[in-house]
């Protein structure tokens, strides 16, 4: 197979060698041929997934931003219902070590979405 190949190839190369003009030529209609048929096909049978990539959306008003929103509402509730929870552990003299860094972290959370909004 490979020596078959090696074969066709140096006949193609010596024919292009011999008839530069003649495979410029060749090249030109096949490459023009090519182009008008994608034309025509790219004009009449158009392709469904013409583009498929979306840009993201960098701000919006629509329901996008409300949905951020809620999602962020629910979350400062919570983190302020754990808080409560604390907080009455709190009451009972209930703290451990744990529970402490637990309110600092639920503390600067709560923080961050207050200051995203």
């Amino acid at each position: 197979m490979n020596a078959f190949i090696k074969l066709n190839g140096q006949k193609w190369l010596s024919r292009v060698a011999k008839n530069p003009k003649r495979f410029f030529i060749c090249s030109m209609i096949f490459l023009s041929v090519s182009f008008i048929v994608s034309l025509v096909q790219g004009i009449f049978f158009p392709s469904e997934k013409t583009f498929t990539i979306k840009p993201p959306v960098l701000h919006s008003n629509s329901g996008i931003g409300h949905n951020i929103a809620s999602v962020q509402d629910k979350e400062m509730e919570k983190i302020v219902n754990e808080l409560k929870l604390l907080k009455d552990k709190r009451d009972r003299n209930a703290l451990q070590k744990e529970d402490s860094l637990r309110i600092e972290f639920l503390f600067n959370r709560y923080q961050q979405f207050k200051n995203n909004r």
